[in-house]
């Protein structure tokens, strides 16, 4: 993996090569050389897809929910034993 700074400092350095080249090149092209090299650099980060972060995020809001429920079924059966003992 790639750290961050590093990709970054990376990105600028091949972004300036295309700018400074010697012959300007034609915006599709530079539009084209950029978008390949922004797809290189994200290659080399621990990266996820949109898809794949939405998909964990409904498993963890189903998660959160199920704890909670748990958490208020054993106050509960707490709460009964507690009456139970007290008896």
């Amino acid at each position: 993996m790639l750290a961050p700074k590093a990709f970054l400092d990376a990105l600028s350095g091949h972004a300036s090569r295309l700018l400074n080249g010697e012959t300007p090149l034609p915006r599709n092209e530079f539009e084209t050389q950029f978008k390949t090299l922004l797809q290189s650099g994200f290659s080399k980060l621990d990266l996820v897809s949109r898809e794949e972060f939405d998909s964990q995020m409904i498993v963890l809001a189903r998660t959160r929910a199920r704890l909670e429920a748990l958490e208020a079924k054993m106050a509960q059966m707490e709460a009964q034993l507690a009456g139970q003992v007290k008896e």
